[in-house]
């Protein structure tokens, strides 16, 4: 009698093949599993202050700038796997390392310029999320700024690292609405290829400010600390060292293989957005004339005529979105650097009673960041002035951070590769250069 019955072989065959037919929804679950601190870090350098920058460069030089979002790309990438590698391998944040193996009056000049800057820009994108919320909602300017603020407080001090985690990367997800709006509106996008791909230099004054406000806004100190930082709190969540900032963490090639996965796709998705937004800008604003913009919500309100509701609500509630994604990473960041730098603890990890020092310095940033509102200063002017504080604490810090992660003491095997610390040394460069230009030209 014959044996239809498969051989041994054959079923493990087709059980490795059944293996490999994964459904969509399940591959997309292992993507969206793999996003971390390098997703997140990307997605909150679109913050409201970002969106406001690349709406008035698409406002008032049309597409002209779009190759910077491709420029930028390679070198934020690098600058920010560094700080993730940092983080990762010494299972610390950025300012506790440099504490420990360089000088410290260094450090502490650019943490306390750190904090002014994170601080000021807090106080721009509380601003610019409460007026969006108010032109969809309606209800009090001063209401929604209460409002988000205490919810941006009430989720960094009270919920679990993990829950908050998940929560910010969820977040995420509404930056998706810039890139929706951009194919609401009929595009040239024989022009806007060209444009992206062909750089055009004009050498005047407003255009040079404007590239440097645009390398200020992309390539910030904030997001240095906050990814060294998250990669930290991830090796205690992934078992790969015990306690946060005690002993050296468990570190394999294929952890660093996932970090800069993360981490790239997290800089793509970043300067993705930038993209969309500033064409966005220049199809609607700049094509009608209207060439300046002082604030993300004021981009929202002048879409509203030129492009429809539908663009109108889905730019200010991204806004929002990004702005409740921001606000708590800049304020984490300051809060994460100015406490090690003094050696206290630090980390989303701790309850409010074990790092009081920690959650206090986030509500004081956080709260001076509301009360900034009521100054007079105009939501553009303070977005320079935080441009030139970071265009000053910059260069010195990824100086630093060059020779950290160039040192074996701390990296061991895993210090900067060649290419890494030639594309590292150049963008440093190039951040001094934007930053003096910066200085000059203000």
């Amino acid at each position: 009698m014959t044996d239809f019955r498969p051989s041994v072989t054959e079923e493990i065959i087709q059980k490795s093949e059944a293996a490999l037919e994964v459904s969509p929804l399940k591959k997309a679950k292992n993507f969206w599993r793999l996003l971390g601190p390098g997703f997140i870090t990307g997605a909150a350098d679109d913050d409201p202050s970002g969106i406001a920058t690349y709406s008035q460069t698409g406002a008032q030089f049309g597409y002209s700038q779009l190759w910077t979002s491709l420029f930028a790309l390679p070198f934020m990438t690098v600058i920010q796997e560094i700080c993730g590698r940092v983080g990762m391998v010494s299972g610390r944040g950025l300012a506790s390392v440099i504490r420990t193996y360089y000088a410290r009056p260094i450090l502490y000049g650019m943490v306390l310029l750190l904090f002014v800057a994170n601080t000021i820009n807090v106080g721009a994108d509380l601003g610019a999320m409460a007026a969006s919320a108010k032109l969809i909602f309606g209800l009090p300017f001063i209401l929604w700024l209460v409002v988000i603020t205490v919810v941006s407080l009430t989720l960094q001090i009270l919920v679990p690292y993990p829950a908050y985690a998940r929560f910010l990367k969820y977040l995420t997800l509404t930056l998706f609405a810039y890139i929706a709006v951009t194919f609401i509106i009929h595009q040239d996008w024989r022009l806007i290829l060209h444009q992206t791909v062909v750089p055009t230099v004009t050498l005047n004054r407003a255009y040079l400010l404007n590239i440097v406000a645009i390398l200020g806004t992309t390539i910030s100190p904030y997001l240095f600390f906050w990814e060294a930082d998250q990669e930290a709190e991830e090796d205690v969540a992934h078992h790969r060292l015990r306690s946060y900032g005690k002993g050296v963490p468990r570190v394999t090639k294929y952890d660093i293989r996932q970090m800069r996965l993360d981490t790239f796709i997290g800089m793509f998705f970043s300067q993705l957005v930038m993209f969309f937004i500033i064409v966005t800008a220049a199809s609607t604003l700049n094509a009608h004339g209207i060439t300046r913009v002082d604030t993300a919500s004021q981009a929202a309100e002048a879409l509203r005529p030129l492009a429809g509701n539908l663009t109108y609500v889905l730019f200010a509630a991204g806004i929002i979105g990004t702005g409740l994604l921001a606000v708590p990473i800049l304020a984490g960041s300051a809060a994460y650097a100015l406490a090690e730098s003094l050696g206290w603890r630090a980390g989303l990890r701790y309850k409010f009673r074990q790092a009081r020092p920690f959650y206090v310095i986030i509500a004081i940033s956080t709260g001076i960041g509301l009360f900034i509102n009521y100054t007079g200063i105009q939501p553009f002017q303070l977005l320079y002035y935080t441009a030139v504080i970071n265009g000053i604490v910059a260069p010195p810090l990824m100086i630093m951070l060059l020779l950290v992660s160039s040192n074996k003491k701390v990296m061991g095997e895993h210090t900067n590769s060649k290419l890494t610390n030639l594309a590292g040394w150049l963008i440093t460069g190039v951040m001094a250069v934007a930053a003096i230009a910066l200085l000059v030209l203000l």
